[in-house]
């Protein structure tokens, strides 16, 4: 019982200066009690002696002698009173512990910003209580007190510094700080928490947006191996279908062999039968002959002789043929035809095709990268000026086939597609979706050779509209003897001797476009790597005295 009531005069024997039960209490004159060490610091920093609590102010400083009641009173206290009470509990790893509780520390039910420090529940109740404390800011439980004190003036950062964006005390605003824009944290927390919603909405709105990219790239993946099985069940059915093919020809054909082989020889056994028989009754002629050429009786000589010289036809049997050797080089030059082009399937490249919209994509095999002009020249594509295109600088000529930059202005009509500035003409033939080679021959010190979207700009004085000058148009460039690649207003310098004569290849499908310097072998200037969007229209940049001509070709030209 006698517990029970010291615990509940514990609070009112708390020091107002640390706000903890009394240790060492002393007593003065006017009758408040504190802390030894508490009241000592209190006056030591100060240059007037008054009680902390009701502000009475002392003329001398009194002398602080202990209390040794009230001491006596404190130990028992402190004993019983100061256990940690039914609701409360001691704290864990993970908690705040109270700064006030001696041995075992009692979780945190608030932290005080003021005070800069954490009370448990019995700790906290002069904050509750007491008058002066009652307007302290007190927080939920935060480990981090001391992040809140200016590291310069160990004073509670109350300000923000809008001019230095920095959180500042009442001190530093007074000094480095003055002059300065300066708001309560409150006030610019709500500035902040406006700047911090949008950047929420655009992160939550870029989440959004690479978590569907995400959602879709699953879906491609899922459709990417669909379209995959599909593909390989094809290839797997076609190729099943080409083996048994192959067997069965070559079943066929051995066949078709031995029934040749089984002919001949019943031709080559009737022959031979034939030829026995011939033999033996030449044979037996022969020897008739021979004993009527011994005779001595000459009536019965030429009574017989007329008969057995009349021979028979001999060319019957020796009209027969039998064919002894078998030829297959037909077949065999066939057949290696075959074997080379399945050689080249198998090293073709798998090309995946993305179509519009949201579908599958399609994987498709396409043939290998050429690299003898004769197949290059197997992908041959015939193109030709448009005359609607050239600027009127520019002269047309054979067939459309050949382009020259005169002195002369040409008077073509008026076109919405004809270039009103620079020196160009375009082609009619629009490229796309499959693989195309053209060659041109060369005449002059500068100009371009190139492919462009049919939205390149055709109107204007600005260089823009050159090819090689935009994300429109690629271009290769000869100009002052030295060859180089333009695209994206890009330019790349390539170092190789001059050939007069250029090959052009496409293969819109992979996004490739090379050049090639084309003499006794292709040389490969530059390779455009690009995911093509659109039809392609191969064009040409004259300089004056300057000249280009599309080659006609073949698949046998070399």
């Amino acid at each position: 019982m006698a517990e029970a009531q010291l615990c509940g005069l514990k609070d009112e024997f708390t020091c107002s200066v640390c706000l903890d039960t009394l240790t060492d209490p002393v007593t003065i004159p006017c009758g408040h009690s504190f802390c030894l060490k508490c009241l000592t610091d209190c006056w030591d920093q100060s240059q007037e002696y008054s009680c902390p609590q009701c502000r009475h102010t002392f003329t001398t400083r009194p002398e602080l002698n202990r209390n040794t009641l009230l001491n006596e009173v404190m130990k028992k206290i402190k004993k019983t009173a100061l256990r940690p009470q039914p609701s409360q509990k001691y704290a864990s790893p993970g908690d705040v512990e109270c700064d006030f509780c001696t041995g075992m520390k009692i979780r945190v039910l608030k932290s005080c910003l003021t005070c800069m420090a954490s009370y448990c529940q019995t700790h906290l109740q002069p904050h509750y209580e007491v008058a002066a404390l009652k307007h302290h800011k007190l927080v939920d439980p935060d480990r981090n007190l001391k992040e809140k004190l200016c590291a310069k003036h160990q004073k509670s950062m109350e300000m923000f510094c809008k001019t230095d964006e920095t959180c500042i005390c009442l001190m530093c605003g007074m000094t480095e700080h003055d002059g300065h824009e300066k708001v309560e944290l409150e006030t610019e927390r709500g500035g902040k928490q406006k700047q911090l919603e949008v950047t929420l909405s655009e992160i939550r709105r870029r989440l959004g947006k690479k978590e569907m990219k995400l959602k879709e790239m699953r879906k491609t993946i899922e459709q990417m191996k669909l379209s995959v099985e599909r593909v390989m069940e094809e290839h797997d059915k076609n190729f099943t279908a080409l083996i048994q093919c192959i067997e069965e020809a070559n079943k066929k054909l051995a066949e078709k062999i031995r029934e040749q082989e089984k002919r001949e020889m019943e031709k080559a056994e009737g022959v031979m039968e034939q030829l026995e028989k011939e033999i033996e009754e030449l044979k037996r002629r022969e020897v008739e002959l021979k004993e009527l050429s011994e005779t001595k009786d000459h009536l019965h000589f030429l009574q017989t002789l007329s008969p057995h010289c009349v021979l028979p036809d001999d060319e019957d049997s020796l009209s027969f043929t039998v064919t002894a050797n078998f030829s297959s080089d037909d077949l065999l030059k066939e057949l290696s035809g075959l074997k080379k082009r399945l050689e080249k399937i198998s090293q073709w490249d798998i090309l995946p095709l993305t179509p519009s919209g949201r579908e599958a994509p399609i994987f498709t095999l396409r043939p290998p990268e050429p690299q003898s002009r004769e197949e290059f020249l197997q992908y041959f594509c015939p193109i030709t000026l448009d005359i609607n295109t050239a600027h009127r600088d520019l002269h047309l000529s054979e067939r459309n086939k050949k382009v020259t930059c005169e002195g002369t202005k040409t008077e073509y009509s008026d076109h919405p597609d004809r270039f009103d500035h620079l020196a160009q003409v375009l082609c009619r033939e629009s490229l796309t979706g499959t693989r195309c080679y053209w060659e041109v021959e060369c005449s002059g010190h500068f100009m371009k050779i190139g492919v462009a979207y049919k939205g390149l700009n055709r109107k204007g004085r600005g260089w823009e509209c050159g090819l090689g000058n935009n994300n429109k148009s690629w271009c290769l460039q000869w100009s002052l003897s030295q060859y180089s690649v333009h695209h994206n207003y890009k330019e790349t310098v390539i170092s190789t001797p001059y050939s007069p004569r250029i090959g052009v290849y496409l293969d819109w499908p992979a996004g490739s476009l090379s050049f090639y310097s084309v003499s006794h072998t292709m040389t490969l200037l530059h390779r455009f790597n690009n995911s093509f969007t659109e039809p392609l229209y191969p064009g040409f940049y004259l300089d004056p005295h300057c000249s280009v001509t599309i080659s006609h070709l073949t698949p046998g030209d070399h």
